[in-house]
């Protein structure tokens, strides 16, 4: 649940705040085509006609990796220094139909991934900023077998 204090990454990525948070991406009026993020003009048929299109929550794990070394900045714009640096996974995730999402993973480990794992979006905190708001941003999280 989102606190008073949290802001997302950048507007316009995933609705925030909400329970049940979703990406934003955008469907062609014309040709049916998803993307994420929005676009303005479709790069299938090259239509300047898109809606705001929101994702699916759930989808599956279709490749993956583990950052195991903190990223080149600019433009990576993270809180970690060389000393506080943790592997994150990252992986692409496809959503029903839809699209294929690059994202960050909430888990690292590869004993715990598999391609083909069923992933659920999440909002995560990625850094405070100088006036002590959370700033989150997405990722995707194993969703747990039952």
């Amino acid at each position: 649940m989102a606190r008073p204090n949290q802001i997302p990454i950048a507007e316009g990525l995933f609705t925030w705040p909400d329970d049940n948070p979703r990406l934003i991406g955008s469907r062609c009026r014309a040709c049916g085509e998803v993307t994420f993020p929005h676009q303005p003009s479709c790069p299938a048929c090259c239509a300047e006609d898109t809606e705001d299109y929101l994702l699916a929550r759930k989808g599956t794990l279709w490749t993956w990796t583990t950052q195991g070394f903190l990223p080149k900045s600019p433009p990576y714009a993270g809180p970690e220094t060389p000393e506080t640096f943790r592997p994150y996974g990252v992986g692409y995730v496809e959503l029903p139909g839809e699209v294929r999402v690059e994202a960050r993973l909430t888990e690292s480990d590869p004993e715990k991934l598999g391609i083909g794992m069923a992933m659920e979006l999440v909002v995560v905190p990625f850094a405070t900023d100088s006036q002590g708001n959370e700033i989150v941003t997405f990722a995707f999280a194993p969703v747990p077998k039952t």
